[in-house]
């Protein structure tokens, strides 16, 4: 693993994709004034940026004045993509079939007792009385997670981007890895939370996945892009693109996948690649003093 001082930028990029919280973010929710002059000359000199976050739409407001040109985000781990220039506008989604979501709800319950869910659907959050309220959500629903995904008639309910499952007593990479081999093969489950807060998302619905979808429709190989994250939901869309960084506070499993290493978050970390990045592109990058 190499460092950014030692990692170069590709030659040409073309979009930079970026998680928020741990990566973009400082650890107070806030940009940095580095950060936010270096997001805006990447877009100055024609490079996307996309933030790509595990947060829904509704917790955007932190990053959407900071995004120009195409105004689109990644949000709920890839479940979908959102204008950030029509108030978090739903472009894209990508759900989760509602009775595979009843299924890893009971399997779960039966494998770790004490499990408690959330359910986050295109319209909001709702939530068990046992689930920790980690955020004052008003409007959300509260009761058993059966209850929440039930509908009428299928297919009339709002659609399922994540279900999330928390544990008070299991280590999280112990809990992700019991979820896992208990009903990964029905969802793509992952985490971003230092808790044991699991994050379960339809079969191949990643960070990645859905990147990969965006970058295909504008003509933009994983070569062409730089992608920077912090945690276990970040690991596939680091190994996708062609040059990535693990922030230094980064989760060993992202450490393992990113192709380069950066500083910390509250050192803009992410500024720090950008600025280097910019720099190389830059036509008086190569001249020579006449």
């Amino acid at each position: 693993m190499t460092s950014a001082t030692d990692s170069p930028p590709p030659a040409t990029t073309r979009l930079i994709a970026t998680d928020l919280d741990g990566t973009l973010l400082r650890d107070d929710k806030t940009l940095s004034d580095r950060t936010v002059a270096a997001l805006a000359a990447a877009e100055e000199a024609g490079i996307e940026v996309f933030f790509v976050t595990g947060r829904p739409a509704r917790w955007m407001s932190v990053v959407s004045d900071y995004v120009h040109g195409h105004g689109l985000a990644i949000c709920a781990n890839g479940a979908a993509v959102v204008d950030l220039h029509a108030d978090g506008k739903l472009i894209q989604v990508r759900p989760m079939d509602r009775t595979v979501a009843l299924e890893v709800v009971s399997t779960l319950r039966a494998v770790t007792p004490g499990t408690s869910f959330a359910v986050e659907l295109a319209t909001g959050i709702h939530y068990e009385p046992t689930y920790p309220p980690f955020q004052f959500e008003p409007g959300a629903d509260i009761a058993v997670a059966e209850k929440l995904l039930y509908e009428e008639t299928p297919g009339s309910g709002s659609p399922v981007l994540k279900i999330l499952a928390q544990h008070d007593e299991l280590a999280p990479d112990d809990f992700l890895a019991v979820a896992r081999a208990a009903v990964g093969d029905l969802v793509s489950f992952t985490r971003s939370s230092p808790t044991a807060l699991l994050e379960a998302s339809g079969i191949g619905v990643s960070k990645a996945s859905t990147l990969a979808l965006c970058c295909a429709e504008r003509g933009i190989t994983p070569a062409e892009v730089v992608a920077f994250g912090d945690m276990p939901n970040d690991v596939e869309m680091l190994s996708w693109a062609g040059t990535s960084y693990a922030m230094e506070n980064a989760h060993p499993a992202a450490v393992a996948a990113a192709s380069g290493r950066t500083v910390a978050n509250n050192d803009d970390g992410v500024a720090v690649v950008i600025e280097r990045i910019l720099a190389k592109q830059s036509p008086q990058a190569g001249a020579q003093p006449s």
